[in-house]
């Protein structure tokens, strides 16, 4: 007889194996990312950031001072160009400047300024206002957004509309308390997909940036966002994100390319209004009469169709529909004016014929009366009557 020989072979399930290992990384994960808003948010990282402002200030001259100034509707030196240089000293002007930072209630809300045909690029001093709320930067050649931007974490309004701006940085993902974007007239043709961390988004602007055609499928992540803006690019269709965006109340896709309108559009449960004139599109799904929010839709309705009916008959939409095309309106005109002349044309054509019927029945009245006369000069049995008329 063979001897058998066993053996033990250890049986693991891997999917336990798997599910320990990724709640370990999921920990360690949030971990760093409190350790990562832990700096970011402390204390001695704004301290630094304004003494390094402060550091670089005293080396400037008051006109380079006042120059500054030019661009901040209002910082924490503002008060440095209203003493001249032999009244106070440095040290003890910014003493009053951080006293009076102190005292001043609307210190989160510093707001950065910046337009002019002639400027072309950033200031290098903005790097040290990382403590900004607001930038408003219109009617520049600026083409390029700082590398430094990621480090603007409390800005909340990032305004950049009517610039040369090219693309949109990766870093823009990290602006996590941003809540209204605006690059709308720039040069952008794609979007960042870093864009979708930005989960306080409320308004989104991008409209006339005209090689746009799509956006990331990522930007789904904006549930806060009530607000979107792409309207005079190229797309063709609804980007997939925004049907995604729960919170979405107004939609503007006009002067774009659209030929239809996706049959899920009822996945919007709140939006309020829609806009998507100056498109090629034939017909409205009936999954607009679903969302019962709706109380505004502007359409272009040359070649419009087939519109759902109760969008006509519910009194709380306002259903507009726009006729600019000028070439079919012509052609509307055109058609109207045929119609009357025609019409014209048979009343016209009816009266005459009234007229030349009256005017026979009158010429044979007055032949049979004079005819009449006759009769009383001639003899009864010789009597003749001649009647000649045109009939």
């Amino acid at each position: 007889m063979g001897l058998e020989r066993k053996v033990d072979a250890p049986v693991y399930d891997l999917s336990l194996i798997r599910g320990i290992w990724e709640v370990r990384v999921k920990k360690y994960r949030q971990r760093q990312k409190k350790e990562q808003d832990r700096i970011e948010n402390s204390a001695l990282t704004r301290i630094n950031q304004q003494w390094q402002y402060r550091i670089y200030c005293k080396t400037l001259k008051t006109t380079e001072l006042n120059l500054l100034h030019h661009y901040l509707e209002r910082s924490t030196l503002t008060h440095i160009q209203s003493y001249p240089e032999d009244q106070t000293s440095p040290d003890q002007q910014q003493d009053q400047e951080v006293q009076q930072d102190q005292k001043d209630p609307d210190q989160d809300k510093l707001i950065f300024q910046l337009d002019g045909e002639d400027v072309t690029q950033f200031p290098r001093e903005l790097q040290w206002m990382t403590y900004l709320k607001e930038m408003h930067v219109r009617g520049t050649k600026i083409w390029q957004l700082p590398d430094y931007l990621g480090l603007f974490t409390q800005l909340t309004v990032l305004d950049i509309p009517k610039n040369a701006i090219a693309e949109l940085p990766p870093e823009i993902g990290k602006l996590t308390a941003l809540r209204e974007l605006n690059v709308s007239y720039n040069h952008l043709s794609k979007v960042p997909p870093e864009l979708g961390k930005c989960e306080n988004l409320e308004r989104l602007e991008l409209a006339g940036n005209h090689n746009l055609s799509e956006l990331p499928f990522e930007l789904s992540g904006l549930k806060q966002l009530v607000h979107l803006d792409i309207a005079e690019n190229r797309f063709v269709s609804i980007p997939i994100c925004a049907l995604r965006m729960s919170s979405l109340q107004l939609l503007d896709l006009s002067h774009n390319r659209l030929t239809d309108l996706p049959q899920d559009m009822d996945r919007l449960e709140q939006l309020v209004t829609l806009f998507v004139h100056k498109n090629n599109m034939s017909y409205l799904p009936q999954c607009l009469v679903n969302i019962s929010t709706l109380q505004m839709i502007v359409v272009s309705g040359d070649e419009l169709t087939c519109v759902p009916t109760k969008l006509y008959s519910d009194p709380d939409i306002k259903f507009i529909r726009l006729y600019e095309n000028p070439t079919s309106a012509e052609k509307k005109k055109e058609e109207e004016e045929k119609k009357e002349k025609s019409k014209k044309k048979r009343w016209r054509e009816q009266r005459e014929e009234v007229v030349k019927k009256d005017s026979r029945e009158k010429e044979f009245m007055e032949t049979y009366i004079s005819t009449l006369k006759d009769r009383d000069t001639v003899p009864y049995s010789t009597t003749k009557v001649s009647i000649s008329c045109l009939l």
